[in-house]
Parts: structure tokens; C-alpha cells; sequence
């Protein structure tokens, strides 16, 4: 069976990615114990069911259990992938106040920004297993495509993600390792290259021949190859090497793509360009 656990905080987009996942044929669970998922998972099993996404939150019972029966799942043979969603505490706030809904963990005893914290300790243990997707600053819409492009990938020792962003926006909460590019040569400065992005031809073309890019590079894909084979023999599914610069349309880009064409021959590669996504997706 091809399965998927989508954890996180309340109010980072578990609803639209259980959305995304019941339009590509999934058959969808929400809020459920973390005790029942094995029984779950077998029941439609039995019923037939090959695509299966199920919904786990803080509120549910022996939520330490759900390591042991991702690991169970994934022993016995099945696709079971942990989908994490998750958003900085400011992002977060601004969404329940404009929403106007109760947090659930909102009581007598917590304030909303401590309900938020309080959940995100809770979830530590769900984190750690999680492909983790930072949704601070996504729309719906964006959120649904990386959603697919990530269980678009086949099964593989690792996915590497490598993500552009913008160092104003804040660092992305899903980022296992972040390069600052900001000390480089920046084409914003370029009154012919300020309206374009790392991916266009005159930006590339401009930090080809900048010596700084092309050691900051080579030294970067050093790193990578040294380390990538040891990480993916502890078993990690997913690892996102985050790139910023200051604006996010330049350097961070330049970099995420050359490094995404010089390893996408020996392993799973995607690309996020996170301030390019928030412009293609305001109005």
C-alpha cells in the first residue's frame, strides 16, 4: 500500500493537503488516534484500498506510538511516507486571528501562542520522522504543488531538496541545513539583471563569471558528496538544503538550480524557489 500520515500544527495546512491527496485518489482519514492506524491501515486493506492518507494530530491518543507503526508499516513492506506540515508562530497567529477559529489546545490554562508552542513540543517526536514543509509564507495552491512533487518521488535511499529563499522572510522551518549566499556578487545591483531571477540566462551568465559563486559552489557539491551517502544510510528519506540571499530571486536561485543539475544523476532531486512561489501566487 501506498501510504501517508499527515501530521503538524493546526493551522499549517493539514486540511489542504488532505484535500490535495483525496483529489489524487487517496482514500482519507481525519483526526485519527494514533493507536488505531495499524488497524486502520489493515481494515482498508481488506476493503481494497491501495492510496491511503490518514491524519494525525496533537490531540491524539498515545501519540507516541506513531513512530513504532510508521516503522512497522514500513518493515512489513509498505509505502508509508510522514507528511509534516508546520509554520512559524507569527504565521500562525495572523491565520487563527484572521480565521477566527479556537485553537484546540486553546483552554483555561493556555493563551494562543502558548496553545501553538505547547503543540509543537508535542509533535517533536512526529517532527523527526516527517518530510517536513514549512507553510509560513505559501498559498493553498502552492502548498498542494509541492505537496505533489513530494509524493511524486519514487522510493529512493534519499530526496534531496534544495530551496531558495529570502533571508527577510526568515529562515524556512523545514531547512536541515542553510547556506547564506548574501556575500556574493548580487545582479539586483545590475540595472539590466533587477527584473530577473537566477533562472534567466543573463543572471546565470553574470554569476558563471563571478570567481566567489563558482568556489561557494565547488565547495558546496564537495560537502554534499561527502556527507550524502552517510546520511542516507541512517535511513533518512528527505533532506532540504536551504539557500538565502536577500530578496530570494538572485543568488539563492542561481545556486539551488546549478546544485540540482550537478546531483540529479545519482539522486532524487527537487527544487523550491520559495520567494518565486510567493510572487507567482499574489494577485
Amino acid at each position: 500500500m501506498k501510504i501517508v500520515l499527515v501530521s503538524g500544527l493546526s493551522g499549517s495546512g493539514k486540511t489542504v493537503a488532505l484535500n490535495s491527496l483525496e483529489d489524487n485518489g487517496y482514500y482519507c482519514v481525519d483526526n485519527l488516534p494514533a493507536m488505531l492506524v495499524l488497524e486502520v491501515v489493515n481494515l482498508l486493506a481488506d476493503a481494497g484500498h491501495e492510496r491511503v492518507a490518514l491524519s494525525v494530530d496533537a490531540r491524539s491518543a498515545s501519540l507516541h506510538a506513531l513512530p513504532e507503526s510508521v516503522a512497522r508499516l514500513r518493515a512489513r513492506g509498505d509505502d508509508c511516507r510522514v507528511l509534516y506540515l508546520e509554520a512559524g508562530t507569527q504565521a500562525l497567529l495572523r491565520r487563527f486571528q484572521e480565521t477566527r477559529r479556537r485553537h484546540p489546545l486553546t483552554s483555561g490554562e493556555f493563551t494562543l501562542a502558548e496553545a501553538i508552542e505547547h503543540e509543537r513540543e508535542l509533535l517533536a517526536g512526529v517532527a523527526e520522522i516527517g518530510d517536513r514543509i514549512d507553510t509560513s509564507d505559501l498559498q493553498a495552491k502552492v502548498l498542494r504543488t509541492w505537496i505533489d512533487e513530494l509524493l511524486g518521488a519514487p522510493g529512493s535511499p534519499l530526496t534531496l531538496l534544495f530551496e531558495s529563499f529570502a533571508f527577510r522572510s526568515g529562515i524556512p522551518l523545514d531547512a536541515d541545513w542553510v547556506i547564506d549566499a548574501r556575500m556574493l556578487a548580487n545582479p539586483y545591483y545590475e540595472p539590466a539583471l533587477r527584473a530577473l531571477t537566477g533562472r534567466d540566462a543573463p543572471v546565470t551568465e553574470f554569476l558563471d563569471g563571478q570567481e566567489s559563486a563558482q568556489r561557494l559552489l565547488g565547495d558546496i557539491r564537495s560537502f554534499l558528496a561527502r556527507w550524502l551517502p552517510d546520511i542516507a544510510s541512517g535511513n533518512r528519506s528527505y533532506l532540504t538544503v536551504a539557500i538565502g540571499c536577500t530578496g530570494g530571486r538572485h543568488r539563492s536561485v542561481y545556486l539551488a538550480e546549478r546544485l540540482a543539475a550537478g546531483f540529479r544523476s545519482d539522486w532524487r532531486v527537487l527544487v523550491r524557489h520559495r520567494a518565486l512561489a510567493a510572487e507567482a501566487a499574489a494577485p
